[in-house]
């Protein structure tokens, strides 16, 4: 077998497969269907500071390879996850990684704090997609002004792996990692969502409660797999790439892209054992192209 081991920041993953957040839950779900400690990380679902009830339903809809969601973060806030989840989750065997996000950089901040406190949680994902509330409603992620505020106050108050996910909703990709490396990120994930909307022409009415969501799943690959080897090229931190990986073949080309590691999320929807797949697959490729680790392939692409 190759060695398939590879490191964001401080944060030691036994494979460069993850989960990415709102697609596997806190894992536990998925407890009887795939072994939980057989991958590199699980990124569980997005946690603010106070709890959140989400968007009115319907909030998820097919479309043409990918799906659109408008859940809108609902959980029982940070205190409740803190309290009853982590309980639960802090002796599964790999990287317990929670993503959190809020209305204000205060709220990521204080949020991150309580987290930070979590012996068993060695990272968190800043989830700078959200709403800007005092500032117009415009997502953070997508200023470098807003990115950084962020970035900034989280920094002063957690004090472990931080990683930044990324908005692809904007002009240029690289300049927003630039943005939350130089405040002290210590990786960067991509991409969040596109913004898309589906129409039910029958109805005359949109699909989603709220109009629009986030497009998800293969249809966004192509898009993502290009700001990810853009990105690996414009900073010295880790990448982490998602968006539309189904197969091994699509994370390879991923690492091959410059990831350090990957992260499948609409494919578990489809296939709760995808990840553990994808992991097998990456291992039986390298081992036919004679490959004795997966750093040998990560950034070959010029």
């Amino acid at each position: 077998m190759a060695r398939l081991n590879v490191k964001i920041h401080d944060l030691a993953l036994k494979n460069p497969v993850m989960t990415a957040s709102g697609t596997f839950g806190y894992g536990l779900e998925f407890a009887d269907l795939m072994p939980l400690d057989g991958i590199g990380g699980i990124i569980v679902k997005g946690t603010t500071l106070r709890p959140r009830e989400g968007n009115d339903y319907p909030r998820m809809a097919e479309t043409a390879a990918g799906m659109l969601n408008c859940v809108g973060l609902q959980n029982k806030g940070v205190d409740y996850f803190c309290e009853h989840i982590y309980p639960q989750i802090k002796d599964i065997d790999t990287n317990m990684i929670v993503n959190v996000s809020g209305s204000s950089p205060d709220d990521y901040a204080e949020c991150a704090a309580r987290i930070d406190a979590l012996e068993k949680i060695p990272a968190i994902e800043l989830n700078i997609s959200c709403p800007n509330v005092k500032g117009g409603g415009m997502a953070f992620g997508v200023t470098c002004a807003g990115a950084s505020s962020v970035v900034r106050a989280v920094r002063q108050r957690y004090h472990k792996t931080l990683i930044v996910k990324l908005s692809p909703n904007v002009t240029n990709i690289t300049e927003i990692a630039r943005a939350v490396e130089a405040e002290g990120a210590d990786s960067v994930s991509l991409i969040n969502t596109l913004m898309g909307m589906a129409i039910d022409i029958e109805k005359r009415k949109t699909l989603l409660s709220i109009n629009t969501g986030g497009l998800s799943g293969p249809a966004v690959k192509p898009v993502a797999l290009r700001m990810v080897w853009q990105v690996a090229k414009s900073v010295k931190i880790p990448v982490v790439g998602l968006g539309g990986i189904c197969t091994a073949k699509d994370a390879i080309e991923f690492l091959m892209a410059g990831a350090t590691a990957i992260e499948i999320g609409t494919a578990n929807f489809l296939d709760p054992t995808v990840s553990i797949k994808v992991r097998d697959g990456i291992n039986a490729w390298l081992d036919s192209h004679g490959c004795k680790s997966v750093q040998e392939i990560i950034g070959v692409i010029d």
